[in-house]
């Protein structure tokens, strides 16, 4: 089956007898040209399924104004959040996004990143998968002077810049609350601690229990992929320690929540027997009864920072070797599922 030749900005000036720097500027609506003789090519144009081609025109300018970003996975409320902000940013600035995503896996990381490398985009935006360890698949877009930004899980590198929530300090806040609502055995559920976000919470868990002279139990400290499904089986095992804890804090909402619905389905009583908390504020987090204590992650503002960022470094407004880690700060939302003292 024989396709038809696209039709060029040569075929069209022969069709008007016109200049193909004429049918060119016309296309591109500039003011050089009379308002009649660009209707009439763009008239033309359409007539003829004229398309651009961006591709070319692209490479002949060294840029190709798109936007790489790898993300664990995209039915992620925070990410989507995130990508909400940087879109909100970046398409009027007249880029483009590409997104991929790793689904937690390094290998599939490793196989976006090519395929965005190949594809010549102008920066690359990415959250580490779970088990990625070291940035080596990034290094041809540091060698090329491709910018790189990492968000929310991130290496600590002075190859490019980073953005984070103070993960430590919601740890903190968060144990805190629960500490000073009357729990002394709280169990943390963390993620995979090679992950910044997940280390970062652990740590400050174990702050706020040494500043309030509470030992960290190793028994207390459950490690899974923070799944609906791994906080049933937290609940589980939770229920089978002695003494029973009086506090859960789990390192995102989607884990606390199914953990809180289970532990109510055995007859414990949130917050007065074991109080729940979370992290990240996702809507699960207020479609639970109680409603779940987290801490708020703003995303979008996030993604905003980060966009913002990327498109004045590509705008040549800050140095190319600039190198900078900007923290947000965390907000403690208290709600129904670990509050016993009425203020």
């Amino acid at each position: 089956m024989s396709h038809k030749k696209d039709i060029t900005i040569y075929d069209i000036a022969r069709e008007l007898n016109l200049s193909a720097a004429t049918i060119s500027r016309s296309l591109k609506n500039s003011p050089s040209i009379s308002k009649r003789t660009r209707q009439m090519v763009q008239e033309m144009a359409a007539k003829k399924g004229y398309r651009h081609n961006s591709v070319a025109s692209n490479l002949r300018q060294q840029k190709t104004n798109t936007i790489g970003m790898i993300v664990p996975r995209l039915d992620s409320y925070f990410i989507a959040t995130v990508l909400a902000g940087i879109e909100t940013v970046i398409s009027p600035a007249g880029y483009h996004l590409i997104i991929t995503q790793s689904f937690e896996s390094v290998q599939k990381e490793i196989d976006n990143a090519l395929t965005l490398f190949n594809s010549r985009v102008d920066a690359l935006i990415v959250s580490l998968a779970a088990d990625t360890l070291n940035s080596l698949h990034f290094e041809p877009f540091f060698a090329k002077g491709v910018p790189v930004f990492f968000f929310d899980r991130v290496f600590e590198t002075e190859a490019c810049q980073k953005f984070v929530l103070d993960n430590f300090e919601g740890g903190l806040v968060i144990t805190n609350h629960m500490i000073e609502q009357g729990c002394k055995k709280i169990v943390h559920i963390t993620g995979n601690t090679t992950k910044n976000v997940y280390s970062d919470r652990l740590n400050g868990y174990k702050k706020a229990l040494a500043n309030h002279g509470i030992a960290v139990n190793p028994h207390y400290i459950l490690t899974n992929d923070l799944s609906l499904k791994a906080g049933i089986e937290a609940a589980e095992r939770i229920l089978a320690l002695r003494p029973l804890p009086d506090g859960i804090f789990a390192a995102n909402d989607m884990c606390a929540a199914a953990c809180l619905l289970t532990l109510k389905e055995k007859g414990v009583h949130i917050p007065d027997d074991i109080a729940v908390a979370g992290f990240n504020n996702d809507p699960v987090s207020r479609m639970v009864e109680p409603k779940l204590t987290t801490v708020n992650y703003p995303g979008d503002q996030m993604g905003k920072l980060v966009a913002t960022s990327l498109v004045e470094r590509l705008a040549g407004k800050s140095p190319s070797n600039f190198s900078k880690t900007q923290v947000i700060k965390s907000e403690l939302l208290k709600r129904g599922s670990t509050c016993r003292i009425q203020a």
